[in-house]
């Protein structure tokens, strides 16, 4: 499921930044501080905890191309969740806490399409990214918040490329990829600004995180060299990272009842995707090659990315979201895929939380991701279209004591 939005990355992480937008950092006030801007956690006083959920229903992620192919992902749902937990300190002006979230991904599933060798075969990708996020926010006093988190980042990769073709004359060898997984640690740093009680000033950095995916295995179909399916027993791939980021916003309460914010991201994705390599080695048949090795071009651009949203007080019990995302794809024309879609680039939001005792907040809502379609050549497809158009829910069940 091609879920990538901001590149790979979500547009927010928990339903309060989704909802607005990803207009979270200068917001940030649950426990999804710690994957936005940690400085936040310092609007936590007690203990908190969020658990939250998404859906993702494609309708149109559909590749087609000069061989005839007009086809639908096969996987047309996707499922994510995660959770954070935090509380603040009773002698020190701070907040810790710990997150789990699904970071983002890319891929889909497109079974019996024609493949320029003249068969039917399958084409597929799935990789999907999850973090670990321990951090901590203080207040250094009425004004100023700072904060960090580490991100334990898990990462893993699925992929099939015409498994069941071979073609001795080309030659061509498809293959099966399972089992290759990544973990590298990462951090992030915020700070928050509190120019007076109505306007919030916010700045948050990311580092790059490498992630090279390893110990997978690789299967690849020589049938018509003789060879029949070899197993590689050290297969990887190279080249994916979680890119360096740079945000600035700001929150702004014209009245008490209304909350405005904007954020500008800057993510660094011409030094984090710029070819990546899928390689194996070892193969069980002495007499297959001792290298399989396929190198895809990248060359991502930098993005910008655009975030606005809205807060608005109903009562005293209800609120509601409203908000606006863009970022420009960083995927050059001439790279597309139908297995990384991740070509869309406005998002609209809308929702609502209703504050169900003392306790207890239920927060849902939709992001509708705009249709896009990318035309492009491929030296397989030849004159070839990918388009893609989503709906997500999400919901999130928050508690405070």
């Amino acid at each position: 499921m091609a879920f990538a939005t901001n590149g790979f990355n979500l547009i927010g992480f928990g339903a309060e930044s989704t909802l607005m937008g990803g207009a979270d950092i200068a917001v940030a006030r649950d426990t999804s501080a710690l994957n936005t801007n940690p400085a936040g956690l310092t609007q936590i006083h007690g203990q908190a905890f969020d658990g939250f959920a998404s859906g993702l229903r494609t309708f149109d992620l559909t590749h087609e191309d000069s061989l005839g192919n007009n086809k639908h992902a096969d996987n047309k749902y996707t499922f994510l969740g995660g959770g954070g937990y935090a509380a603040s300190f009773d002698s020190l002006p701070c907040t810790a806490g710990v997150g789990l979230f699904s970071q983002g991904g890319a891929g889909g599933i497109f079974k019996n399409i024609n493949t320029p060798f003249g068969n039917r075969d399958e084409i597929s990708s799935l990789f999907g990214m999850a973090k670990v996020s321990p951090g901590i926010g203080c207040r250094i006093n009425d004004s100023w918040s700072v904060g960090t988190s580490l991100a334990v980042t898990y990462a893993s990769v699925r992929q099939k490329f015409f498994p069941d073709t071979s073609v001795g004359a080309a030659p061509f060898a498809g293959y099966r990829l399972d089992g290759a997984t990544s973990l590298k640690v990462g951090f992030r740093l915020g700070v928050q600004y509190r120019v007076n009680p109505s306007l919030t000033l916010a700045a948050t950095y990311t580092e790059k995180i490498d992630l090279p995916l390893t110990d997978g295995e690789l299967i690849a179909n020589y049938s018509e060299m003789g060879l029949g399916r070899v197993k590689y027993r050290n297969a990887g791939v190279t080249g994916l990272a979680l890119p360096r980021e740079v945000a600035l916003g700001f929150a702004f309460k014209p009245a008490d009842s209304l909350l405005l914010s904007f954020k500008v991201n800057w993510i660094n994705w011409a030094d984090a995707i710029k070819s990546v390599t899928l390689r194996a080695t070892d193969p069980e048949n002495p007499l297959a090659p001792a290298v399989y090795q396929i190198v895809t071009a990248g060359d991502w651009s930098n993005q910008w990315v655009f975030a606005s949203g809205l807060a608005y007080n109903w009562n005293k019990r209800t609120t509601l979201y409203l908000g606006h995302n863009y970022g420009n794809s960083p995927i050059p024309a001439q790279n597309a895929s139908p297995l990384l879609a991740g070509i869309l680039d406005h998002h609209i939001t809308v929702g609502v939380a209703h504050q169900i005792s003392r306790e207890w907040r239920f927060t849902g809502g939709f992001e509708y991701m705009l249709p896009v379609k990318e035309q492009y050549t491929s030296p397989l497809f030849g004159n070839a279209e990918v388009r893609n158009e989503a709906l997500f829910l999400h919901v999130m069940l928050s508690r405070r004591w």
